[in-house]
C-alpha cells in the first residue's frame, strides 16, 4: 500500500540520522558526531556538526528526543546524554516508511539544465556534456575509493547509500555518453532542428506546428455553429 508523504515538524535528513543513532542507545551530541563519522554517513546525509546541537535542541522541543543522562568522563565537563521518546521512535519509523516507499519529485539541476538546453548550440551542450562525464567518472572513482575504505570495517547493509551513489552516477555517465553517441550519429530526433535553431536564431517551423497542435487556446471553437448566437433568428435544437 503506498504511503503519502506528509509535512514533518522536522524535515532535516540530519534531524532523521540523529534519531536513528539515539535509536540504538543514548548519546551526547559528541558522540552522534563521531558515530556519523565513522560510518561515513557525511558522504549522503548533509552534516554541518557546528549545527547539531541545535538539531537536538530542535528535536528535543517536538518531543522527539529527551535528557536520559549525565554522562562524565575523567577532568571533561559532563556531557548530556539524548535518548529517543516513544514519539521519537514513531516518528523515526513513519518518516522512514515514506523515504523509502514513496519517490519524492526532487527536481534535481541537471533535469532542470536538460529541459532549457536548446537555448545552448548544439556544439557547446555536447562539449558541457562531454566535461560533466569527466566529471562524473572523477566523482565516481572518488565515491568507490570511499566505498572500499568503508567496507574493510563495516558490514554492506551501513554502506547502502554509498553503494547506490556510486551506481547512480554511473547510470548517468552511461546515458550522457549514449546521448552524445545519438547526437554525434544523427539518431537523436530533433537534433537537426535544434542545430538549425542554433544557427538561425529562429524556432524552426516544424516546432512551430507541433506547439500550435499541442496549445488548447489554439484549436477552433468546434461549437461555435451551432452556438445559439450563431443564428440569431434560429432557437436551439430547430
Amino acid at each position: 500500500m503506498a504511503v503519502a508523504a506528509k509535512r514533518r515538524k522536522l524535515g532535516n535528513p540530519l534531524a532523521l540520522a540523529v534519531m536513528a543513532l539515539l535509536s540504538e542507545r543514548p548519546m551526547h551530541p559528541y558522540e552522534i558526531a563521531q558515530v556519523l563519522r565513522r560510518r561515513g554517513k557525511e558522504h549522503s546525509i548533509k552534516i554541518n556538526y557546528g549545527s547539531l546541537y541545535t538539531v537536538v535542541q530542535n528535536l528535543e522541543k517536538h518531543g522527539f528526543v529527551e535528557v536520559a543522562g549525565v554522562q562524565r568522563q575523567g577532568r571533561r565537563p559532563e556531557r548530556t546524554l539524548y535518548g529517543l521518546t516513544a514519539d521519537g521512535q514513531v516518528e523515526l519509523h513513519d518518516w522512514l516508511v515514506e523515504l523509502v516507499s514513496v519517490p519524492a519529485r526532487e527536481y534535481p539541476l541537471f533535469e532542470a539544465a536538460l529541459s532549457l538546453i536548446l537555448v545552448l548550440p548544439v556544439d557547446e551542450a555536447d562539449e558541457l556534456l562531454g566535461r560533466r562525464v569527466e566529471a562524473l567518472e572523477t566523482r565516481a572513482r572518488a565515491v568507490g575509493d570511499t566505498l572500499e575504505a568503508l567496507a574493510k570495517d563495516l558490514p554492506r547493509i551501513f554502506v547502502l547509500e554509498t553503494e547506490y551513489q556510486l551506481h547512480m552516477i554511473r547510470a548517468e555517465t552511461e546515458w550522457i555518453r549514449a546521448l552524445r553517441q545519438d547526437l554525434a550519429a544523427g539518431a537523436l530526433s530533433g537534433a537537426a532542428e535544434w542545430r538549425a535553431l542554433s544557427e538561425t536564431g529562429e524556432m524552426p517551423a516544424e516546432w512551430m506546428e507541433i506547439e500550435e497542435r499541442t496549445n488548447p487556446d489554439s484549436s477552433p471553437d468546434t461549437n461555435s455553429d451551432t452556438s445559439p448566437d450563431a443564428n440569431p433568428g434560429t432557437s436551439p435544437g430547430m
